[in-house]
């Protein structure tokens, strides 16, 4: 880390802060917590990647980093509490007036789920919505660890996903929750369980989190149900 230099480049910094906390985008005044800080990195690595602006405070007010332990701490939130560990790159930019604001870029996850080691010895994944850290459905992490695992092979439809399909494409179009689909397909919870890790391990079904929790929703490119998937 002592190598890292700042370099000049305060209308790019700005251009990122008009831009706002967002889905790939977070901004932290200081790293007080590194494990607060692993769930960001969860969040952002179960997502589509995402960076920190350290020394940014929350209104988009440049403050520049108060100290390099800032950057240390993050190192330490992503090696000691994630699993898998993430690497984090660092950028250091000019703001101006002596001020060094920092850039922490986190990648998307190779392999799902990115998990943090919580206080009691749990493991959560977090996933990164708007500007906001969401603990992640527990079916949409099974759907990670299931994609994760297929060897490519020829799978035979069940009737439990078919109906699940239909019932989202003709009935809940806005999506359902996990009881909502096992009641309304008349099956047990546990086999709409399974279906729906797997539908959602092909892609063919998504968690949409709508600002009370995650609805199993149909893909915005929904295709017809094959009868075998590869």
């Amino acid at each position: 880390m002592k190598d890292l230099k700042a370099i000049r480049g305060l209308r790019h910094l700005q251009q990122l802060i008009d831009q706002g906390e967002h889905e790939h985008q977070d901004f932290k005044y200081l790293i007080s917590d590194a494990r607060k800080i692993a769930r960001s990195i969860s969040a952002f690595a179960n997502n589509d990647g995402g960076h920190l602006l350290i020394g940014v405070k929350d209104n988009g007010i440049i403050a520049g980093v108060r100290s390099e332990e800032d950057l240390y701490m993050i190192e330490q939130a992503a090696e000691r509490y994630c699993r898998p560990t993430i690497t984090v790159e660092f950028s250091a930019i000019k703001a101006g007036q002596g001020a060094v604001v920092f850039i922490a870029s986190i990648p998307r996850a190779f392999e799902r789920p990115v998990e943090v080691i919580e206080p009691d010895g749990s493991m959560q994944a977090y996933y990164r919505v708007a500007d906001e850290n969401i603990a992640a459905h527990p079916l949409m992490v099974a759907s990670w660890r299931e994609s994760a695992s297929r060897d490519g092979t020829m799978i035979s439809a069940t009737s439990a996903e078919g109906d699940i399909l239909a019932y989202l494409r003709s009935v809940a179009p806005s999506g359902a929750t996990h009881l909502q689909i096992a009641l309304a397909c008349h099956t047990s919870r546990d086999t709409a369980a399974r279906a729906i890790i797997r539908l959602a391990a092909l892609g063919l079904l998504e968690f949409t989190y709508d600002g009370h929790g995650f609805l199993i929703t149909l893909p915005s490119d929904d295709q017809e149900f094959p009868t075998a998937i590869i």
